[in-house]
């Protein structure tokens, strides 16, 4: 069987599917007073996991306190520099998006104002996974990329991603060595297969691509994960992506900024930033961290200034240290509850680590477990590791295809978005809130009614979710023809 037959197959036998999903949902013990209200990952945008009682008790509490603002800000600088040291600041947005979109028009994209024409600016982002966030801020280039996220999102064109791209930006987007862009899915589209990387034949391809565009260069992008899946893999001896370091000391010679998103990460637990030479690292706060829905940056002083005077609150014009007035981008101001959570939980990160890395622990031990499950062919070929940066477990099956015959069906960050991805779309259909899933890689993190009031693991809920994902796994590999 060609391999995109294989993928036909698989949509003409959805209906098949997936009632043999809901199925084997009854069988496995999911029932009504659970279904739809439990899940994979507590990390997801659109469903943010239950506050914990201690991030619930400081917003209420301060939430009913007149206080200013400043304060609050100065207060998560304060948590920030007592850890990273005082050469690194902070600064608060309403969700990562809003960080990165920051980041990028203030650092990257060339001034609106001054005499003479405007020149182009761009900037280097690795072609990896989430391509559609740190890298969707300038026009694609080389051109046969110009379409690559055109239909990332619900909404696609000009009102889409390809709406966010800054004046008279482009991004340069560097495939990786030793990664694998073949097409798979429903949704047939580049897979973008990360566990092979080869870090410095990487590193040796974006310096000539730097070198190629230094004229214009103006920062370097990429993600900020710990995981083989995402081509993080390869980690020095104090456990750092090395591929984030030397992303980092190009940046250096090049004297522009490196912007991490480690949207799915921990501040103080996870990728140090002091560690991989990154300039900024961007935060969505309220996913590993578990704080309300909001983005939080740490980075260098130097570039930390300019981000704190786009959103009003690096001081007054008399003369203050803080403030919280208005400036160009005050529309990504995050609010007083949103900053008394993110204290709360920076908070919790520095004086009890162990409430977020126990349960990791934990649902990595369920995983094992649970995928002993699946037939020896599929089992013998995933790569399942944990990561207290992100909070999570990574069950990576790319392996899968490396012999001669197919190997179980990898859907792509189109299938996501074009609702055919069957892992996520089947997992609904079991009532179980899926996770992301997608180019050959599943993260499973606690969190989504998985855990108690006090961030404790609920064992037994977060088995009936993994088993439920295992089962499925089970029958779509039945459908596809290889099991």
């Amino acid at each position: 069987m060609l391999k995109f037959e294989m993928y036909k197959k698989l949509l003409a036998e959805k209906g098949e599917i997936f009632a043999k999903a809901k199925k084997a949902a009854d069988e496995i013990g999911i029932g009504p007073d659970l279904s739809g209200k439990f899940g994979l990952t507590g990390a997801i945008s659109g469903m943010p996991a239950p506050l914990r009682d201690d991030i619930m008790e400081a917003t209420e509490k301060g939430a009913k306190e007149v206080m200013p603002l400043a304060g609050l800000v100065d207060e998560i600088r304060t948590l920030v520099k007592h850890y990273y040291g005082d050469e690194f600041d902070a600064v608060s947005t309403p969700t990562c998006e809003a960080g990165l979109w920051l980041a990028f028009d203030v650092l990257v994209s060339p001034p609106y104002t001054g005499r003479g024409d405007n020149y182009r600016s761009r900037y280097i982002a690795l072609y990896e996974k989430h391509l559609h966030h740190q890298g969707s801020y300038g026009r694609p280039f080389p051109a046969h990329y110009k379409d690559v996220l055109a239909e990332r999102g619900s909404t696609p064109g000009e009102l889409g991603f390809n709406g966010k791209r800054q004046y008279n930006t482009d991004v340069i987007l560097a495939k990786l060595e030793g990664a694998n862009y073949e097409p798979h899915g429903i949704k047939y589209h580049p897979s973008l297969q990360l566990t092979n990387v080869d870090v410095d034949a990487s590193m040796k391809k974006i310096g000539k691509i730097a070198e190629r565009h230094a004229a214009y260069l103006n920062g370097l992008t990429s993600l900020g994960y710990d995981t083989p899946g995402y081509g993080y893999g390869d980690l020095d001896n104090e456990g750092t992506p090395r591929l984030q370091k030397l992303m980092g000391e190009l940046a250096r010679d090049y004297d522009v900024p490196y912007i991490v998103d480690n949207a799915w990460g921990l501040p103080f637990i996870g990728v140090d930033i002091r560690k991989n030479n990154a300039d900024l690292m961007i935060y969505s706060m309220d996913k590993a961290t578990g704080a309300p829905t909001s983005g939080l940056i740490i980075g260098r002083e130097e570039y930390m200034v300019p981000l704190r005077r786009a959103l009003g609150v690096h001081g007054e014009r008399w003369g203050t240290t803080g403030s919280y007035g208005k400036a160009s981008h005050v529309i990504f101001d995050p609010g007083k509850e949103a900053l008394l959570g993110q204290v709360a939980a920076l908070k919790a990160l520095q004086e009890n680590p162990e409430l977020y890395k126990k349960p990791v622990e934990q649902t990595y031990d369920i995983v094992m477990e649970e995928l002993q499950a699946l037939p020896e062919k599929i089992r013998k070929n995933l790569v399942v590791s944990k990561s207290f940066n992100s909070g999570t477990v990574e069950i990576n099956y790319e392996a899968t295809w490396n012999g001669e015959e197919p190997g179980f069906p990898i859907f792509t960050i189109e299938d996501m978005y074009g609702s055919s991805n069957l892992l996520q779309s089947g997992l609904k259909e079991m009532g179980i809130i899926p996770t992301i899933a997608y180019d050959g890689n599943i993260f499973i993190s606690p969190g989504q009614n998985t855990t108690d009031d006090k961030g404790n693991l609920i064992e037994e809920r977060m088995r009936l979710a993994i088993k439920g994902l295992v089962r499925l796994m089970e029958i779509i590999g039945q459908h596809a023809g290889i099991m």
